[in-house]
């Protein structure tokens, strides 16, 4: 017997021991289908944001940071498939979410052809304490995909977040603002030079975070940097 068929045979059997299922609806899923059966991959509310044409995020980022373009792959809402998606990603150690969402996302980013000049991709850092209690960054598998799909330099080395700031969720434009400002520096031991970054977060809500990093990212001389979530809260 090949290894190949052995590994199928087992992964079979893991199957029927232990079904995977929907995160979602929580119902098996089938040969072919994962993270989210086609229902409920059919009901992801995908927004029609791409890097040819202007849209609401980077409308988000007019008069504050000189951002060269920006786009969101879902909507966030306040109830919905998308919220539970994220939490499980952030919360309950399922970091696959990250690379589901980076292969569909990418794979629509190649389709239109968008992003082929990008030269590096760097994830929004986690304070190092945090990032050693949760075990993983978020952001990084599902940036880590894009940069494999547009054939970039992922670079979570070079962005350094230096203020370890509570929960965001529950404070206010002004608030976020301020405890995002001067949070993130550059890795000074990090001397690779990028020309066009794509900075990439978790979700925007009111761009506070993105603001810092890009801020803190256009201190490189001759950078530019578009800004890539996995999701948008919509504004209104």
């Amino acid at each position: 017997m090949t290894p190949k068929r052995l590994a199928k045979i087992i992964n079979e059997i893991n199957n029927i021991l232990l079904p995977r299922v929907c995160f979602g609806c929580n119902t098996q899923l089938f040969s072919g289908e994962r993270i989210l059966c086609a229902v409920c991959r059919h009901d992801v509310p995908l927004t029609d944001h791409n890097y040819l044409e202007e849209n609401a995020v980077d409308r988000r980022f007019y008069g504050r940071i000189p951002i060269k373009k920006a786009a969101s792959f879902v909507f966030f809402t306040k109830n919905g498939l998308v919220k539970n998606l994220l939490h499980w990603l952030k919360y309950k150690n399922q970091e696959e979410i990250g690379g589901f969402f980076g292969e569909w996302c990418g794979a629509l980013l190649m389709e239109n052809g968008q992003l082929n000049n990008i030269d590096a991709v760097v994830p929004v850092p986690l304070h190092p304490k945090k990032l050693n209690k949760r075990g993983y960054n978020q952001v990084a598998l599902f940036a880590k995909t894009i940069a494999e799909q547009i054939g970039a330099t992922y670079c979570d080395d070079w962005l350094i977040k230096t203020k370890n700031i509570k929960t965001l969720t529950k404070k206010n434009r002004q608030s976020r603002w301020e405890s995002s400002k001067d949070a993130f520096t550059l890795n000074a031991s990090n001397h690779r030079k990028f020309k066009h970054v794509l900075l990439v977060d978790d979700v925007i809500t009111t761009g506070a975070t993105i603001e810092s990093c890009t801020k803190t990212l256009l201190q490189q001389k001759g950078v530019s940097v578009s800004v890539l979530t996995m999701a948008v809260v919509p504004e209104g």
